[in-house]
């Protein structure tokens, strides 16, 4: 099988590149698991929130999040939500976190109590919102681009991991479950085994480092405001949301963990209830369910994308920690952009940002 690019890794990275290339080149994209974004692509926390990250990651949400709106004009069902993100903290926190973003305003005391009144008042001073934060209908926005990638040409093979890799003219003969598939062109978009196959091709290690973090679906004793907000403290160190009828949770713990099918650690969840009965009064009386998964990327927190500069037609799109999908279709544009020569000339600091060659990359 013969194609212009081969995507390694059925993500979400994967998924969006395809999608944003199929029009332009030939591509297949293969993935190791007998099901697409088997791993964290199908284990986020489901929210896009342009106020999260550092200012690279905050402006390609930005840019997604526009993106994803026009895309769902096309659709039954919009993908986003309004899901306003409200941040706790002391007065100096909050005044801080608002010098430094723009998509944050700041909240007194009873405000934000009027936005949550489920919150016990003593345990801040105020809040920042952010008010353009979604929530994301992710298995509807993966099976988008899935879709259009397919009706533009693009194979999709699972249960298909990258077993041999030969280099000859300028192409590579790359051996794939029960394939045999030539490229001139190799993207790793293979999330937390992204060194792992790089080192296949012969690329040295960017240092991405997959890390667990664990989410939860509970029930609570107090009727849940579906409308209501997505809580976190100005630390970061656990958040919670509405879940329909229920609550989604996240301990926020960063584990470094082996590449794998990452579990639940109980007692993060346990610890968690606890805490959240610290700050609210809605009263978790049990867990519905609960899931882990793999937040991949290097020391400096900013995803790796664009051709190495040792390995000829070796292009990274790895590294996006827990950003994949609120970062997922410019990303994909930014990345289709440098592959085919079309990345647009005012993008030129953020290629820079990303790049596989930048200080500090292991």
């Amino acid at each position: 099988m013969d194609c212009d690019v081969l995507i390694v890794g059925g993500g979400v990275a994967g998924l969006s590149l395809a999608w944003r290339l199929a029009p332009q080149r030939a591509v297949v994209l293969v993935e190791a698991e007998p099901m697409l974004a088997y791993h964290s692509s199908s284990r986020s926390a489901r929210q896009m929130q342009p106020s999260y990250g550092p200012a690279p990651i905050r402006g390609l949400t930005h840019r997604t999040i526009a993106m994803v709106k026009r895309i769902s004009e096309r659709l039954p069902a919009p993908i986003l939500m309004p899901r306003p993100l409200l941040t706790l903290g002391t007065a100096e926190e909050v005044a801080r976190l608002v010098a430094d973003n723009e998509s944050l305003t700041a909240l007194t005391h009873a405000e934000t109590m009027g936005r949550s009144p489920d919150l016990r008042g003593e345990m801040f001073e105020a809040s920042a919102l952010d008010v353009t934060a979604m929530e994301v209908d992710v298995p509807a926005l993966l099976e988008f681009y899935r879709s259009q990638a397919v009706a533009a040409g693009a194979v999709v093979l699972t249960g298909s991991p990258v077993s041999g890799v030969e280099s000859s003219g300028g192409r590579y003969r790359v051996s794939t479950g029960s394939h045999t598939i030539t490229a001139g062109t190799v993207v790793d978009a293979a999330g937390a085994w992204a060194d792992p196959v790089a080192a296949q091709f012969g690329a040295r290690p960017r240092g991405l480092e997959p890390h667990r973090r664990s989410v939860a679906i509970v029930s609570t004793d107090k009727p849940v405001d579906p409308a209501g907000p997505m809580v976190e403290p100005a630390d970061e160190s656990f958040y919670y949301r509405p879940d329909g009828g229920h609550l989604l949770i996240s301990p926020c713990e960063s584990v470094p963990a082996e590449p794998g099918d990452a579990q639940v650690v109980d007692e993060d969840i346990t610890g968690l209830i606890q805490r959240i009965g610290e700050v609210t009064t809605v009263g978790i009386s049990g867990v519905v369910r609960a899931w882990t998964g793999l937040r991949t990327q290097p020391a400096d927190g900013l995803p790796v994308v664009g051709f190495d500069a040792e390995v000829p037609g070796f292009f990274w799109l790895a590294g996006q920690g827990g950003y994949g999908i609120q970062t997922s279709a410019a990303l994909a544009t930014l990345a289709a952009g440098l592959i085919t020569g079309g990345a647009a000339d005012d993008d030129g600091w953020l290629v820079e940002a990303l790049s596989p060659q930048r200080a500090g990359l292991a």
